[in-house]
């Protein structure tokens, strides 16, 4: 076994592209992130391409690497196909992970395209349907009915309600369970929203630039009580990609700007009882992560996580060890989790304001944290970082995420 090292990195703009295609965002993303590394196509031994919609989007079902990637000069290299819903792009990075640590290949390259924009609206949403129990559907929905009884949404905020995908119900029922358990508030959702909004100011590639204030926040429209529009993610297109080298390429190539992998960790979810917090997927895999890098929540200087919604943030604060199960509201409203506080959370601004073109957000999510690391983050730099964290979530399974991918890097 040998270890792995991240030696490049890419990432298209986020946002909205109605004149691209998947091809052309994740052809930029590849060679962004191979001119990063200092190689060539023909250098790679093995590409692992995640991507959870374009089916649903286009009909495009099957050998989508391989048609998104056509026209480099990748030759008869294994290209694997990954779809994880929104870990799409953290599950292919652990594959090329996988390929460089067991000496399969030297080079492996991880790559995450997603064009989720389109005419008919209609058609975007109804693409998250497929990341969810969708034949047991009703079934699905008495659950996370149940979770949210204890923080029951008033009829006039119903009524207020606009068009949104499924998953932002399926958000708005964790955090209404958090909330009557815990006592979680409406205004300390708002300030991870402000935050991460604020942080995505200084993100040339984030989709939003916009800052908004905590009262701001609450005034914007609803989407799905207690979530307004600042405090959900964005539909997006875009893509990213990562280069992973083992230890002697990356000796080769030069380590100043090389990445380590302290360690990755995918867990698949759906099988907890919904109070059983300690069972959680994001906690369960944060453990095996942790105990593979020798390190605990204490060591991580940066961190970005799926903040699907602003809530999405709070629980992951808690499930990953930085403050204790039930204190995420009060952490975020403290101002630790800011540039500059005890523990940056998403310093990229995040699935809210940078974006989230789900078969992307993981590897964006390795691009940022790349560039802490590196110390070449610019304004929004986290000073002296050398550990850094990734959470990445996706699907639903009983109710909590269906895969949860963890990675830990470390400066070299």
């Amino acid at each position: 076994m040998t270890d792995a090292v991240i030696q490049g990195v890419g990432m298209t703009p986020f946002g909205r592209h109605p004149d691209r295609s998947v091809r052309s965002l994740a052809e930029e993303a590849v060679r962004a992130a191979l001119a990063d590394a200092g190689l060539q196509a023909r250098d790679v031994g093995a590409v692992i391409f995640g991507n959870a919609v374009q089916g649903a989007m286009e009909g495009q079902f099957g050998i989508r690497g391989q048609i998104a990637l056509r026209d480099m000069d990748f030759d008869a290299v294994p290209m694997i196909n990954v779809e994880n819903a929104c870990a799409s792009a953290s599950t292919a990075l652990n594959l090329a992970v996988m390929h460089v640590t067991s000496g399969a290949c030297d080079v492996a390259l991880a790559v995450g395209a997603e064009k989720m924009v389109h005419p008919d609206t209609a058609r975007s949403m109804e693409a998250f349907e497929g990341s969810w129990e969708r034949a047991d559907r009703e079934d699905a929905i008495a659950r996370l009915t149940d979770l949210g009884k204890g923080m029951p949404v008033a009829e006039e905020m119903r009524a207020k309600e606009t068009p949104h995908t499924v998953f932002m119900d399926v958000y708005s029922s964790f955090a209404r369970f958090h909330m009557a358990r815990f006592g979680t508030t409406e205004r300390q959702m708002a300030a991870v929203a402000s935050k991460n909004h604020a942080h995505s100011v200084e993100n040339p590639l984030s989709q939003y630039r916009k800052p908004f204030t905590v009262d701001e926040v609450l005034a914007a429209r609803l989407i799905a009580w207690p979530l307004t529009l600042p405090m959900c993610s964005p539909i997006s297109d875009g893509a990213a990609a990562a280069v992973v080298v083992s230890a002697r390429k990356a000796r080769e190539l030069g380590l100043g700007r090389a990445v380590k992998v302290r360690a990755i960790r995918l867990g698949n979810g759906g099988r907890r009882a919904p109070d059983d917090l300690e069972r959680h997927i994001s906690r369960r895999t944060a453990r095996a992560a942790y105990e593979a890098a020798g390190l605990g929540p204490e060591d991580v200087d940066v961190a970005e996580c799926h903040d699907a919604t602003a809530f999405g943030e709070i629980q992951q604060t808690e499930l990953l060890g930085f403050c204790a199960i039930g204190d995420g509201g009060p952490l975020a409203e403290s101002g630790a989790t800011w540039l500059g506080g005890r523990i940056p959370f998403n310093p990229s601004g995040g699935l809210e304001s940078r974006g989230h073109p789900i078969g992307a957000t993981g590897l964006a999510q390795i691009h940022e944290l790349v560039a802490q690391l590196r110390g070449e983050a610019g304004p929004r730099q986290v000073e002296g970082a050398r550990i850094a964290l990734a959470e990445n979530g996706g699907g639903l399974m009983g109710v909590e995420e269906a895969a949860v991918s963890i990675a830990l890097l470390e400066k070299a």
